[in-house]
């Protein structure tokens, strides 16, 4: 993380001294090698600071997203499982419209089933 910061910085102050994008990407690669950001990644930064960005930290991100294994998708997949045992998760995941993972995930640890056919 800390080198992502010096090398946004490296970016920002190009930016300040007038290079082109163009510019900026040699003189990054030969100041940090092989550690150096994509050219893609540099396109980006300077086109940020060059709009008039300042902060060279990244933005706050909601996280990950929530996943289908809801209180009413576990109840789904329940009375699902209670009229017919022998469902295999594709066939659970393919009637209710849930992610085969999620299903899963639902069977193993929701409903503590061991043995159920994929």
């Amino acid at each position: 993380m800390q080198r992502s910061l010096e090398r946004r910085m490296a970016i920002k102050c190009c930016v300040k001294l007038e290079k082109s994008a163009a510019e900026t990407i040699p003189m990054l690669k030969k100041a940090f090698g092989i550690d150096c950001l994509s050219d893609r990644q540099i396109f980006r930064w300077h086109k940020a600071f060059a709009e008039g960005r300042e902060d060279v930290n990244d933005e706050n991100r909601d996280g990950w997203p929530s996943t289908s294994s809801s209180d009413d998708n576990v109840k789904r997949v329940r009375d699902l499982l209670n009229t017919d045992r022998r469902l295999s998760v594709r066939l659970i995941s393919e009637t209710l419209d849930i992610t085969k993972a999620i299903v899963h995930e639902i069977v193993s640890e929701s409903l503590g089933i061991r043995k159920l056919v994929c």
